[in-house]
């Protein structure tokens, strides 16, 4: 989950898929987003943004999140970190950083953040999205 503000001010966020590690030094990481998301517009070379790792206690948030844009922000269950970047509450980890690459492929486009910051929660087991559904990730 990637939050970010839009040119007014107001929070914005999206699902990315296929979060990696790019670089150790400098810490940069790379995510994916179809161009077709209501975010974006918002999100270019030098966006601030938020990057939230979530975990099988933050199913209610993942679905609300990949529900419908103008829904995302109502509710208590976000506030403003660095920034003034929306931060989710209670995820397992989020990391804030600096959009340095976006590279458009079709309707969809590989971005590249260099890491300035985070925060780690309570150890739990992270929650990814696969074949449709939400699922804990587990050990192979």
């Amino acid at each position: 989950m990637v939050t970010l503000l839009k040119k007014d001010g107001s929070p914005t966020g999206f699902i990315a898929s296929s979060l990696a590690s790019l670089s150790a030094n400098p810490p940069i990481a790379s995510f994916n987003m179809a161009q077709t998301a209501s975010s974006w517009s918002s999100l270019t070379v030098d966006t601030p943004v938020i990057i939230h790792m979530l975990s099988t206690t933050n199913l209610d948030l993942a679905h609300k999140m990949a529900g419908e844009s103008d829904q995302r922000f109502t509710g208590d269950h976000w506030e403003e970190g660095p920034g003034g970047l929306p931060v989710l509450k209670n995820v397992h980890a989020w990391l804030s950083a600096t959009i340095v690459a976006v590279t458009e492929v079709e309707f969809s486009a590989m971005v590249a953040a260099r890491v300035t910051g985070g925060s780690m929660g309570a150890p739990a087991t992270p929650l990814a999205y696969s074949e449709k559904d939400y699922r804990a990730v587990t050990a192979f």
